[in-house]
């Protein structure tokens, strides 16, 4: 799995890594920090929150473009500066006024603003590490493999946010300021990716891009009119569909952890509770990916023997959590956003695996075909969501009788299950997507096209607010049937252009 990719992919995934585990600090409890700070309604706050995704992945366009004329890696230096002067701002507790407010909007922008000159660019020199004919084919388990990286910095971020504001509550900060806390570590995280960037700059340096005042950027393209026509049609209908997948997907942050905070059981005891500590997953993780490296044909007998080792550590560490445990433990909404990333990890490797015996035999899906399919499971997922709620309270009337015998609640498990499924979708579409976009794209506009692909991802961004919306009177279920309708529409479509979109491949 590691084995045969370029070093420079190790740097950046690193690199993105820091920065990712900051943001999804953030964005692990903003939706509820937008609540109780500024008293806003599920819509209000919806807006707000899917308007910020938004500027998130619309900036790489603007960075993509800039990228083309300047170079990848001076726009990735540059977004890592802009990135902290907001994060810096957000950090700094001023109240709920209207002061308070402009600044954390100013906040936001400078956030998403610096996230569109950092990350899109970022992956344009991941993708260009594969230009070289020795890694060609390592291309899709490359991206894989970045994607994992950035998850793990997604995979502690809840349980900082929580942790953390804990602790500033516990030095005698009221609830709203102890927020800040939580964005400050995004700060840190940000010293942290640059640190990382610059120390193994030498092993990516040949992909940074740019060229000597006054010169021209030099790129070399050997497509014809007709072939470029041919991959950006392609690419703008993928880009078509996947706006509703995230769209549904990124929920995550607003209507499921609504339905965390709102609809799901407050507490655990027991094996049930082992889950909502990180620590614990790790464990999972450390057992999931020493078994395959007892199973690899191709790794040695000490190899073998340390997987070993791990296997047998990581369940005595789960075996002697279970022995400590006593009593029911608070369960917090946010923390439920680690298993998404806790998944990714998890099953990056069983992913590759699967396809890498499909490759083997000829029968590996296209990235097109994948994406697809993704867009059917996560439909699935919102069944399942869909099925879980009926019979629940509207969510107008559970804010009305909460805390009494009318509440209606439900166990923690919906939601685990349902974030397992979504990682399954997320698997098939967001790492082969970026793959196909760097596959794909026609050397001119690939930096604009890596942008493109955050637009599309960002017009889904700011249709979140849907499920803010719908958040009210309505049965949880309708909300819940809204999303999969429209990730089986999605899905029909893609399948229906399929022959085009393969054909751009060839």
């Amino acid at each position: 799995m590691f084995k045969n990719q370029p070093k420079g992919l190790f740097a950046l995934a690193l690199a993105n890594t820091g920065e990712r585990f900051g943001y999804y600090t953030m964005i692990a409890v903003f939706a509820l920090f937008l609540r109780a700070n500024f008293g806003l309604s599920a819509g209000t706050a919806g807006t707000i929150y899917s308007s910020f995704l938004m500027l998130v992945y619309f900036f790489p366009l603007i960075g993509g473009i800039l990228a083309d004329k300047f170079g990848f890696g001076k726009m990735v230096t540059t977004g890592i500066l802009v990135m902290f002067t907001g994060y810096l701002l957000l950090s700094i507790p001023l109240g709920s006024g209207t002061v308070a407010l402009v600044a954390m909007l100013a906040a936001l922008v400078l956030i998403g603003f610096g996230t569109g000159l950092f990350k899109g660019n970022l992956q344009v020199m991941v993708g260009d590490l594969y230009n070289d004919p020795q890694f060609a084919s390592k291309r899709d388990s490359g991206f894989s493999l970045f994607y994992m990286a950035i998850n793990i910095g997604a995979l502690f971020a809840p349980t900082a946010a929580i942790k953390i504001r804990e602790w500033a509550i516990s030095l005698g900060f009221d609830g709203n300021s102890a927020y800040h806390f939580s964005f400050a570590v995004a700060c840190v995280s940000l010293i942290v990716s640059i640190a990382i960037y610059y120390s193994f700059r030498s092993w990516f340096k040949h992909v940074e891009g740019g060229h000597a005042k006054g010169e021209k950027a030099k790129v070399v393209d050997t497509l014809t009119p007709e072939q470029t026509k041919k991959r950006m049609v392609a690419l703008f209908l993928v880009f078509a569909v996947v706006i509703f997948f995230w769209m549904s997907f990124h929920q995550n942050g607003l209507t499921l952890t609504y339905f965390a905070d709102e609809f799901t059981a407050r507490s655990a005891s027991g094996i049930a509770s082992m889950p909502f500590n990180v620590w614990n997953l790790v464990a999972v993780i450390a057992i999931v990916y020493a078994l395959f490296s007892i199973f690899d044909k191709e790794a040695t007998k000490k190899g073998k023997y340390i997987g070993l080792g791990v296997v047998v550590l990581a369940c005595a560490f789960l075996i002697w959590q279970y022995t400590r445990l006593s009593g029911a433990i608070e369960i917090s909404a946010p923390i439920f956003q680690h298993f998404n990333p806790f998944y990714v990890v998890a099953l990056t490797p069983v992913s590759m695996a699967i396809f890498g015996a499909l490759a083997s035999k000829g029968k590996e899906p296209s990235a097109p075909r994948k994406i697809a399919y993704g867009m059917l499971v996560a439909a699935i997922a919102f069944g399942l969501m869909a099925f879980a709620s009926i019979g629940l309270n509207t969510p107008e009337y559970q804010a009305t009788v909460r805390g009494g015998v009318e509440e209606t609640l439900v166990s923690p498990y919906w939601l685990i299950s349902v974030y397992l499924i979504l990682t399954f979708g997320e698997l098939l579409l967001s790492p082969m997507g970026i793959s196909f976009v760097s596959k794909v794209a026609p050397p001119k506009y690939k930096g604009m096209m890596m942008g493109m692909w955050f637009v599309a991802t960002a017009l889904g961004n700011f249709l979140v607010q849907v499920g803010g919306h719908l958040w009210g009177p309505l049965p949880l279920w309708v909300v819940w049937s809204v999303f999969l309708g429209v990730c089986v529409i999605s899905a029909v479509f893609m399948f229906s252009m399929m022959k085009k979109l393969e054909a751009a491949t060839e």
